[in-house]
This record gives structure tokens, C-alpha cells and sequence, in this order.
């Protein structure tokens, strides 16, 4: 079979500023909701809103080398903390604090606010965990933040959360103390957060309010993971997160290119509420599994990879989700590149040696597991096709979200790697794709967008 080809690769600045990204607020009509989330007694208002992404790095004084070794040491360390997530046991109990291990260090940042009056806060945004939680006052030990830290006695809105309620509940584990509901997470990079759970006013944009959101307050934060931001806002899967707080099943995002300047696209609520006209857009529709013993996080069923037109030998079993909740693939916004189960990354990267006729780099100076060398004055480059088969969705990936190139330093290099445990589909590989995640269907769609336009 004649070897299928992506479009020639053009020899761009290095794609390399694979880091974090800062979201800003921008809303559309306000909406105020209020509800006990503890008691589930009224159902929240649909709240639809659009978020503007940019990335937090683009003015930062870092090389393009340093930029991608600090990204790559950042996605070893996530994948290291996923994993390790799935491996922990629970070793909670009604007399002590205890915690699982999540994952930390996320790629975006978000700006809300809290509170009654309201003060400005930035968090990280991640659709790997759950729980919301900020710094609070009387800080026992927190790290250093670029915003005031909260005082909840400032606030009139403020609540602490009873042991009884079902947020405090949901929490992996807890403790009670003077019937207030104390929470610990731990952080795979030693990070951590401890507080009380209470409910608080959060405001988004200025125009969008919803009372009686469950948060951590957190007065004893360790860690440097999250100095960017002054929390961390969950936006997985489970009770405690945002999306399931607002009882909102559909959220979306839309990453431009990592070497763009223009905005990103983060949108809560429908596409259609959104005012996003669905009706030229080709979706490719997959769904999203659960696994019992991580029940946050976004499972995809990956069934193949084809490199250049070729089917790739790799095992049925290579990505399956196993029974005791280890291996599977997710796909995850505060992962930089994907991770592919070890075997099965070796088969992509003989693959992709095989059909590229250049020389193979060996100096391992960009923290990437094949690059190769391009020769002196090389304006462009064929390289092999690279798909996704999920489960009834074939994703063709175009080329810039594989392929990293830069003629200055003659290196092109593959923007992927191997894990020991479960795969992740990264946010490289994800720009120019609109990903609609819609709980109540329990899908996630791939939807090819020019995201700067959306």
C-alpha cells in the first residue's frame, strides 16, 4: 500500500510554547442562580457562557528549548500523578484526615471571583478533579499568590459546610470536627491542600453569580504546583466539581494552535445557547467510559492507530480499562502531549522512522522522544498521516498537532510519548478541535474547527 501523507509541514517557528493558558471571562446575559448544593432540592438555572483563553507563557522571557523542556517535565510529572491516582488505596478512616492522590499543576488559569462583596481570584481550571477550593484566611501555611487571600469573614455570604451534608460526603474522605467538614487533597508533585468545606457566592465575568457553590477553604496549602493561581476550580465528573455543582451536562473548549496569538474558546452550557451555529459542523461522536475506581476522569475507547495509511499491529488489550480501574486512555486539558501506552508508542515511532526519509536526532535536547534532524535550508517536509480510531470515531489529526518543526535548530520532532499506565490524549493534539463533552449523553464529540473563529 502506498504510504498516506499529511499536508506538507511547514518549517514555522518551533510550536513550543506548550504551557499553561490563562482564561478570561467573557459572558453573555447574566444569570443569578441560588441553591443549597448540599440538599438537592432545587435544580440550578442552565447557565451558558463563553470563556476567551490565552496562553499564560506567550510573554514570558523563556527560550523555545526551555519552554518545552518546562512542558515536558510538567507532563511527566501529570502523567506520574494520574497514574498514581488509580494505583492509591484508600486509606481513609472516621478518626483522620486521609487522602487519595489527584493530579495537579494544570494548564489553565481561570479568573472569578468570590464572595459577597466579590474579590478577584485566579485558579487553575482542570477537567482532571474535582474539588473547588481556594486560599483562606487564617492561613496556617500557604503559598505565595498574586491576589489577596480570601477572608470569609469579609464575606456575608459565607457557610460553613455540615458533616451531614452530601457535598461533605462526597469528598474521598473527611473529618469532622465541632460538626464542620474538614478535607485534605493530596497532590502527586507532594502538593496539598487542607481546610474546611463551606458554600460561597461565585461570580464569573461580573454577570454570571451562583450562590451557595461547596468549595474547599483551604489554610494549610503546600506545594509550589499551583503559585500561578490561588485555588484550583474541578471540572471533572464527579459531585463536587463545577459542572456538576451547576448541574450544566455540556461544556466545551477550542484551542487554537500553541503558536497562536489569537484567543481560545472555553464554553459552558450548549453550543446551541451558546449561539454556536452547529449546522455545517461535522461532528465525530465517541463515548465517554466510566471507570468505578476513578469515576472523574474522561475514559475514550481507543480501538487502533494508523500511521501513514498503515494499521498498526497493537493488541486489543493495549488500551482496554482493566477491572481493577488501571490502564485506558483519557483525555485530559492539563496534559501538554499524548501519552500512548509504551508498546504501543514504539510501534508509532518506528512507524513514523520508517515513512520519514530524515536522519534521526539523538541528542535528546528537546525533551521529546523522536525528533530528526532537517537538513540545512529545508523550507517543508512530507510526514505520514497520523489517526485515532475511537470507538465510532476516526480522528485525523492534522499535522501541526503531531508534528513540531523549527529550521533555526534544523529539528522536527514528534509530539508524543510513552506511559507505563493508562494513555492520555493531550491538549496538543487536541488544538483546532472543538471537544463538546455532554454528560447527560455521556459522549464527548470532535468537532474539526478554526477555534480563532468560533
Amino acid at each position: 500500500m502506498k504510504p498516506s501523507f499529511s499536508p506538507i509541514l511547514p518549517m514555522a517557528p518551533f510550536l513550543c510554547s506548550l504551557l499553561s493558558i490563562v482564561i478570561l471571562f467573557y459572558v453573555s446575559p447574566t444569570i443569578s442562580t441560588s441553591r443549597d448544593p448540599s440538599l438537592h432540592s432545587q435544580p440550578y438555572k442552565q447557565t451558558s457562557f463563553r470563556v476567551s483563553l490565552s496562553h499564560v507563557d506567550s510573554g514570558s522571557n523563556l527560550t523555545k528549548f526551555e519552554r518545552i523542556q518546562r512542558a515536558m517535565k510538567r507532563g511527566q510529572y501529570r502523567l506520574s500523578q494520574l497514574n498514581a491516582m488509580v494505583l492509591a488505596t484508600d486509606g481513609s478512616s472516621s478518626e483522620d484526615v486521609k487522602s487519595s492522590v489527584y493530579p495537579g499543576s494544570g494548564e489553565f488559569l481561570m479568573k472569578l471571583a468570590i464572595g459577597t462583596p466579590p474579590e478577584e481570584f485566579s485558579a487553575i481550571m482542570d477537567t482532571g478533579s474535582d474539588l473547588i477550593w481556594t486560599q483562606c484566611k487564617p492561613c496556617q501555611n500557604c503559598y505565595d499568590q498574586p491576589t489577596p487571600i480570601f477572608d470569609p469573614k469579609k464575606s456575608s455570604s459565607f457557610s460553613q459546610l455540615s458533616c451531614s451534608s452530601k457535598l461533605c460526603g462526597a469528598l474521598p474522605a473527611s473529618h469532622c470536627r465541632s460538626d464542620s467538614c474538614e478535607y485534605l487533597y493530596a497532590y502527586g508533585d507532594y502538593s496539598s491542600s487542607q481546610g474546611i468545606m463551606a458554600t460561597e457566592t461565585f461570580s464569573f465575568g461580573g454577570n454570571v453569580s451562583v450562590a451557595n457553590l461547596g468549595f474547599g477553604c483551604g489554610e494549610d496549602n503546600e506545594g509550589s504546583g499551583f503559585s500561578q493561581g490561588a485555588g484550583l476550580v474541578g471540572l471533572g465528573r464527579g459531585p463536587l466539581s463545577l459542572v456538576s455543582q451547576l448541574e450544566e451536562p455540556t461544556f466545551s473548549y477550542c484551542l487554537t494552535s500553541i503558536d497562536d496569538t489569537k484567543t481560545s474558546s472555553l464554553l459552558v452550557g450548549s453550543l446551541d445557547s451558546n449561539k454556536i451555529d452547529t449546522s455545517k459542523m461535522s461532528y465525530k461522536t465517541t463515548p465517554l467510559i466510566k471507570n468505578p475506581s476513578q469515576p472523574s476522569f474522561y475514559y475514550l475507547n481507543l480501538e487502533g492507530i494508523t500511521v501513514g495509511g498503515s494499521s498498526l499491529p497493537i493488541k486489543k488489550s493495549t488500551f482496554a480499562l482493566n477491572k481493577d480501574g488501571s490502564g485506558g486512555m483519557i483525555i485530559d486539558s492539563g496534559t501538554t502531549i499524548t501519552y500512548l501506552e509504551n508498546s504501543a508508542f514504539r510501534l508509532v515511532k518506528k512507524e513514523f522512522v520508517n515513512h520519514v526519509n530524515l536522519k534521526v536526532d539523538k541528542s535528546g535536547s528537546t525533551g521529546l522522544d523522536l525528533c530528526f534532524e532537517l537538513p540545512t535550508g529545508t523550507s517543508s517536509v512530507e510526514v505520514p498521516k497520523l489517526v485515532f480510531h475511537f470507538e465510532n470515531a476516526d480522528l485525523e489529526l492534522p499535522v501541526e498537532n503531531y508534528m513540531i518543526a523549527d529550521s533555526s535548530v534544523g529539528l522536527m520532532c514528534l509530539a508524543m510519548g510513552g506511559s507505563s499506565g493508562m494513555s492520555i490524549l493531550g491538549n496538543v493534539q487536541q488544538q483546532n478541535i472543538l471537544i463538546v463533552h455532554d454528560l447527560s449523553k455521556e459522549t464527548l464529540s470532535f468537532i474539526p474547527t478554526q477555534c480563532d473563529q468560533l
